[in-house]
């Protein structure tokens, strides 16, 4: 039996998949894999996740240059949710997220009211084609 066989993929063969970052801890994002992007990951050192609305495998940091390098693979108790320990490259400090901030999880509930709390870091226009 192969290591992704323990994995609990969802009816559309996916498993959810979240980024921490090695350095800070911080919840960078959520996406989801294959079976094909997990073993990649695994065996390029480098974040390799499936677009759910693309249909296909998306190498994280492919047109922004911000890659994310992975350091450990991690399952819950469950094993049905994948956690990888990442350092985030291609700016300084890292983006993570498409609109130009170090993380998706930017927004916070203050007052019934999301909030953007974090800056943007780089405008996305200048990130995407």
């Amino acid at each position: 039996m192969s290591w992704l066989d323990h994995i609990r993929w969802d009816a559309q063969g996916l498993v959810p998949v979240i980024a921490q970052e090695k350095g800070s801890g911080d919840v960078l994002m959520f996406a989801w894999m294959n079976r094909e992007a997990l073993s990649l990951t695994a065996e390029l050192g480098r974040a390799v996740y499936f677009s759910r609305s693309r249909h296909k495998l998306w190498y994280k940091g492919e047109e922004s240059g911000h890659v994310q390098t992975v350091h450990e693979i991690r399952i819950d108790c469950d094993q049905d949710v994948v956690l990888l320990t990442v350092t985030q490259t291609g700016h300084d400090p890292g983006i993570a997220c498409h609109t130009g901030r170090h993380s998706c999880f930017f927004q916070r509930l203050e007052n019934g009211v999301w909030q953007a709390v974090d800056p943007v870091l780089k405008d996305p226009s200048t990130i995407y084609k």
